[in-house]
């Protein structure tokens, strides 16, 4: 089964990818390794998921938005790549949430995004990892995770 079938099968579809809100790119390749810019979790509907983790929005409720900002990185490496197969291996990832400052359980939060890469891409989705809590996230969103990922040429 490939990632694109494996994602169909969890009843997920790619995302289009929004237009960046300052002056970057989404995705910046140096030779094998793309640089995927922190995306945050964008619904359906094209609205962001915003608030404070650990106040107004549950840790369960984060997770899923840690899913949507991996549907989102997905839907740059696709646009960039033409092909999810090209992905070597998810190097790293770095995530932010916007939490409390009691707020302990960041890990958990971003494994909504591990999760998936490692359901998508197998072995090659798993990945080196930093989560870590913000005072604030721009626009209030709750999640926004950035990506190192190696590619097949």
């Amino acid at each position: 089964m490939n990632c694109y079938e494996r994602l169909h099968a969890r009843g997920l579809k790619l995302p289009q990818v929004p237009t960046p809100i300052g002056n970057f790119r989404h995705c910046t390749r140096e030779g094998n390794l793309l640089f995927l810019s922190g995306q945050g979790p964008l619904n359906e509907a094209g609205s962001l998921m915003t608030g404070k983790v650990g106040a107004t929005v549950s840790t369960e409720e984060a997770y899923g938005h840690a899913q949507l900002v991996g549907l989102n990185l997905l839907a740059v490496l696709h646009n960039e790549l033409g092909d999810l197969q090209r992905v070597k291996r998810v190097v790293k990832l770095l995530g932010m949430v916007n939490a409390t400052p009691e707020f302990t359980e960041h890990p958990h939060v971003i494994n909504g995004c591990s999760d998936l890469f490692v359901d998508v891409f197998g072995e090659a989705g798993r990945h080196s990892r930093s989560a870590v809590g913000m005072g604030s996230l721009p626009g209030n969103i709750t999640v926004e995770i950035e990506a190192i990922v190696a590619i097949c040429d």
